[in-house]
């Protein structure tokens, strides 16, 4: 319950409110996953609540595999995907969507409908629900086809001119529903030209020699899904390995733009630095040229299989995991130094180095993978150990595929995520 004006005590349920508006309207959560039926809805489509609650969007609503012409769910789809990814309410106007009927087991209706799907945001303004409202126009398009098929036939009659508004509102209404695919298309086209632009960014030639090692890269559920979060892998003289994560303040493509930049200097300094801190002193003197790269986090690490050491330097990122064989582990947070540019002046970067052993797993990755929403970000780190010492028996590649999901957030994820895991 919620107080509100109307005089002392005064409270709107608003479970009821929901349940009896007019509208037709299911909630879905970020996994489109129907969590709110109200009555409107269940008698506009003729199903149960209790048959839609906790069902996927898409699995309460198949495709009509009688019309494969038709491409009514990929519309739907891309429609709620618009409407998550950029926060804005997106519509469909005389949209033909099929829906199972009632009377009928395991045949489908088609319907016309106008959708108008409207995002929920939550306290730090990131859809967290999408309301699915729907009005059935099924009889109006069908009357107006069977109108506009009177006319052909030649037999109008003297009511002509009087269909002639409704044809032409139908019309229109055809060429707005057109326009918005055509505009969630072009949306949807450059998320995956960013994605596209990040990964190739995102190319490591010298882990092709590295089976040892698998790496994820992970975007978020907002924006155009660019963001500023990369490993890399560099093959050194004398069997030695570097390794390396960062995170650029930001998203989009202005923040990838950046992280390529700096992957690319730091790739370059670590192959002639004396060590990790040598190569991050001269990346934090090259950030400096740049005002999207300052506050940039980033750990670097060398690996040398003669004495098995890590020597490593970071600077504010948060600390990789050293996961021994027998469950114990080490964080890497010894060596722990501002963001790049966050000093006015230029001051040595501190280095440190842990002993590892045959079996053991190193584990490095960007703050997405352990940040929540309200929560420490050592209490993220705790259940990454936790994840991590669980799954450390597997290959890197089962790992780190294993780590994704054992990690995310449930109220939606709300940054990018980079992940490199190493079997030593």
């Amino acid at each position: 319950m919620v107080a509100v004006a109307g005089g002392e005590g005064a409270e709107l349920d608003y479970a009821a409110l929901f349940a009896a508006m007019p509208a037709a309207c299911v909630v879905l959560d970020r996994q489109l996953t129907i969590v709110a039926v109200n009555e409107a809805y269940v008698a506009a489509t003729g199903r149960a609540a209790e048959e839609l609650l906790g069902s996927g969007f898409f699995d309460a609503y198949p495709p009509d595999p009688s019309d494969p012409a038709s491409h009514g769910a990929e519309v739907q789809r891309r429609s709620l995907e618009v409407a998550l990814t950029s926060g804005r309410t997106n519509m469909l106007l005389l949209h033909r969507f099929t829906v199972p009927r009632p009377d009928r087991a395991g045949r489908l209706d088609p319907r016309w409908w106008n959708v108008v799907n409207r995002p929920v945001k939550g306290a730090d303004g990131q859809v967290e629900l999408i309301i699915h409202q729907v009005d059935d126009v099924t009889e109006y398009v069908r009357s107006e086809q069977e109108d506009e098929g009177a006319v052909d036939d030649g037999r109008a009659g003297d009511g002509a001119d009087v269909e002639a508004p409704r044809a032409d509102m139908f019309t229109r209404a055809q060429e707005l529903r057109q326009a918005n695919a055509r505009l969630q298309e072009s949306a949807l086209r450059t998320r995956d030209v960013a994605l596209a632009l990040q990964r190739a960014m995102l190319a490591t030639p010298d882990l092709a020699a590295h089976p040892e090692i698998a790496v994820r890269y992970l975007p978020a559920l907002k924006g155009m899904n660019a963001c500023g979060d990369w490993y890399d892998v560099v093959d050194l003289p004398d069997g030695r390995l570097a390794l390396s994560v960062g995170d650029v303040v930001g998203h989009g493509v202005d923040a990838a733009s950046v992280m390529g930049m700096l992957r690319s200097a730091l790739s370059a300094a670590i192959r002639v630095a004396d060590g990790p801190n040598g190569a991050l002193e001269t990346l934090g003197l090259y950030a400096r040229s740049h005002d999207g790269a300052m506050a940039t986090t980033t750990f670097t690490c060398q690996l040398f299989p003669l004495s098995r050491l890590v020597m490593y330097s970071n600077a504010g990122h948060p600390p990789p995991v050293l996961m021994r064989a027998d469950g114990t582990y080490d964080l890497l947070d010894q060596a722990t130094d501002p963001p790049l540019g966050a000093r006015l002046e230029h001051v040595p970067r501190p280095q440190a180095t842990a002993e590892y052993r045959a079996g053991d797993t190193l584990v490095l990755y960007t703050d997405g993978l352990i940040e929540r929403r309200g929560e420490d970000i050592y209490t993220g780190v705790d259940r990454l150990i936790d994840a991590i010492r669980e799954l450390r028996a597997l290959s890197p590649d089962d790992l780190a595929d294993g780590l994704l999901p054992a990690m995310t957030d449930p109220s939606g994820q709300q940054d990018d995520i980079s992940l490199l895991v190493i079997r030593l």
